[in-house]
């Protein structure tokens, strides 16, 4: 396969350099064991989650440090697998897991390297492989050519600008993102109230005799999955490009099309070749999709797809669920299966041999439960909720594009610093 080589803009003529001459790569490596923070050794050091990278103050998991690949306060880590693939981060002291891969410059300035990787992360995360859980190309990140400062002052006030500048940025896309995680728990709140409590006030109320699910109104049922679908299938994983399938095209959905209760169609990836069952693993209106393996925190998300999509295809990472009409809306269920007192049941049931990835079996889903209420109940519940989705979606929208040109700037930004399009009287100033 030829590697294409990426070169990034360089006004200034400084050299351009590959990678693989710029910095080290190293995978991490799959701990034996995870220990909760109350349990750890004092010879064990923290297990560098994601939540713990991008900013939980405490570690939650500790691991022995022996055989294990370990970063410092100031090394680079690169996202290696997962949705997120081709992210660089910078690190904390502690192991780094098996999706992630250290970086350490051979001579450049630590945090100049961090900037050079970042500006041409744009251009990595296009080029990540793989059909279920993306990865880093490894031959592609080492062939990328970049422009490259060799003189360490004019590394340092590059760096120096760029983190004042996007910590400049940073802070207003935090503002932004709060408001956003406060519409989405009030988004949350009605929903799980919704789909667990009804909407009629004066409802009386029975226990459910399920722990996590407490009481439910008086007329509602419990019922196991199996008991309420008519079919339950995953899909295929089969040769797909990097670019989203056009209209007229065969596309196979990525696991972010699949976000809490929202079907993203625009996340899928174009086919490069068909095995022949495509109408047998096509879309259709009213189909319950859950992703089967991710993070603890994202496996089981759950969309249902509001219309037909002959071709958009189901992959191997995700459980297609089509419902019994007669006892339960796919809408509800969608609701239902994205509340806090639902993934307890998810959470229970999610296996992995990593901290990072697990799955839910097929067996799994049919056994968790879901309560009931009859069909006319569900189709008032839907609507209210519905109605007060649309009115979040506005807000999201118009908070989202914010963030989005906040972002696009943070990219110019270090892209033009990186480059030398900044002039050092700006960066100085």
């Amino acid at each position: 396969m030829n590697v294409p080589e990426v070169v990034v803009s360089n006004p200034l003529a400084w050299p351009e350099i590959r990678f693989r001459y710029l910095a080290s790569t190293a995978k991490g490596r799959l701990p034996r064991q995870l220990s909760e923070n109350e349990n750890y050794k004092t010879s064990d050091v923290p297990y560098l989650s994601m939540e713990y990278l991008r900013g939980d103050e405490k570690a939650r998991y500790f691991v022995s440090p022996d055989n294990l690949l370990l970063a410092g306060a100031s090394d680079i880590l690169l996202l290696w697998d997962g949705s997120n693939a081709g992210e660089f981060l910078k690190a904390k002291c502690g192991a780094i897991s098996s999706t992630m891969a250290l970086v350490r410059p051979f001579k450049l300035a630590n945090n100049y390297l961090f900037w050079l990787c970042k500006a041409v992360e744009p251009i990595l995360k296009i080029f990540t492989n793989g059909m279920g859980i993306p990865h880093v190309d490894g031959k592609f990140l080492n062939n990328l050519c970049i422009p490259c400062a060799l003189d360490s002052k004019v590394q340092y006030l590059i760096a120096d600008y760029l983190d004042r500048e996007t910590l400049r940025i940073d802070a207003l896309v935090a503002e932004k993102q709060s408001m956003l995680a406060l519409l989405e728990e009030k988004r949350a709140a009605l929903i799980s109230r919704a789909v667990t409590r009804g909407i009629n006030p004066a409802v009386e109320f029975k226990p459910s005799g399920i722990d996590w699910l407490g009481d439910i109104p008086t007329h509602w049922r419990i019922f196991r999955l199996k008991f309420v679908l008519e079919t339950l299938d995953q899909g295929s994983s089969p040769v797909a490009a990097n670019l989203p399938a056009s209209l007229d095209e065969l596309g196979i959905l990525k696991l972010s099309a699949v976000s809490k209760g929202r079907f993203k169609r625009n996340e899928n990836k174009a086919l490069k070749e068909s095995d022949g069952n495509n109408e047998e693993l096509s879309l259709r209106k009213g189909d319950v999709l859950i992703t089967r393996g991710n993070t603890p925190e994202l496996v089981a998300d759950v969309a249902f797809v509001p219309c037909d999509e002959p071709n958009l295809l189901l992959p191997d990472l995700i459980y297609r669920l089509r419902v019994r009409s007669d006892l339960i809306l796919p809408d509800f269920l969608t609701y239902f299966l994205i509340t806090q007192k639902a993934r307890v049941q998810i959470r229970r049931d999610a296996r992995g041999s990593s901290g990072s990835m697990v799955k839910v079996s097929q067996g799994h889903v049919l056994d968790w439960q879901v309560p009931l209420p009859p069909i006319v109940d569900q189709i008032a519940i839907v609507d209210q909720i519905q109605a007060a989705e649309s009115r979040f979606q506005s807000i999201w929208g118009n908070l989202s594009k914010s963030i989005t040109l906040l972002s696009e700037r943070r990219t110019a930004l270090i892209t033009a610093a990186v480059t030398g399009q900044i002039s050092v009287e700006e960066m100085t100033t």
